[in-house]
């Protein structure tokens, strides 16, 4: 009797110790998202008001936004990310980290032309509706039973179909097309913030040392920060008061 009390115990133990680690890591995650977010919104809100004074361009302006250097903005986000998503497993966590805050800053540079052309109340307002969206969808990934694995499977297809409709409504312009993309991604990325974050959680393993646990963290991060991100550019396509 006593030594299935003690396997009892023992086993008790081991669950609340990968519980414990379990919600230390998936924390990490949500931290290194909500940094990557605000230095996103910092460097937006300043490269705005840089490239924008007394309602004319200053020269920063005209090279952020009129000049090909625009192209460089708008694609070296996506280099860096490429770059993190593919070298994560050899670098060391530090330096993921800081490509990572590097590419929310690129990123908040490229998308501070929203300024331009959004109220900025309404892009406050966007802003917190998809928090609160994102909230509540990531808990019921973390929450649920049920495998999202199927439904996950079948977004991304969606999304390799919206972004050839996106391409595609480029030569189009056509504005009915244009909200029904909005309204496609918004689901899409709302069934993707469940989705990744049930498979982030997944990932986690009680053994891992504290180098391969802070890479995890660190891709978690930077897929849970892209739904966010995209989930508010779709969100404020049909919500935002244009200028």
């Amino acid at each position: 009797m006593a030594d299935l009390r003690n396997n009892y115990q023992s086993r008790v133990q081991t669950g609340e110790m990968i519980d414990q680690g379990l919600r230390s890591y998936m924390l990490k995650v949500y931290n290194l998202m909500a940094l990557g977010l605000a230095i996103t919104g910092v460097a937006a809100y300043l490269g705005f008001n840089f490239a924008v004074q007394d309602n004319q361009l200053t020269q920063f302006g005209v090279l952020l936004f009129q000049s090909p250097l625009r192209w460089v903005v708008i694609l070296a986000p996506l280099a860096v990310v490429f770059f993190l998503s593919f070298r994560i497993n050899s670098m060391s966590v530090g330096a993921a980290q800081t490509t990572f805050w590097v590419y929310a800053a690129l990123v908040g540079l490229s998308l501070s032309s929203i300024f331009l052309v959004y109220t900025q109340s309404s892009i406050t307002q966007t802003f917190f509706v998809t928090a609160a969206s994102f909230g509540a969808l990531s808990l019921y990934g973390y929450t649920t039973k049920r495998d999202l694995s199927a439904m996950g499977s079948f977004l991304i297809m969606g999304l390799f179909g919206l972004i050839i409709a996106s391409i595609v409504n480029i030569f189009l312009a056509s504005s009915a097309m244009q909200f029904a993309i909005s309204v496609i991604g918004v689901l899409i990325f709302a069934g993707l913030t469940a989705y990744d974050t049930q498979r982030i959680k997944e990932m986690y393993y009680e053994a891992d040392g504290a180098a391969v646990a802070g890479r995890k963290a660190i891709i978690g991060a930077l897929t849970l920060y892209l739904d966010f991100l995209n989930l508010f550019m779709f969100l404020l396509q049909f919500m935002g008061d244009r200028k």
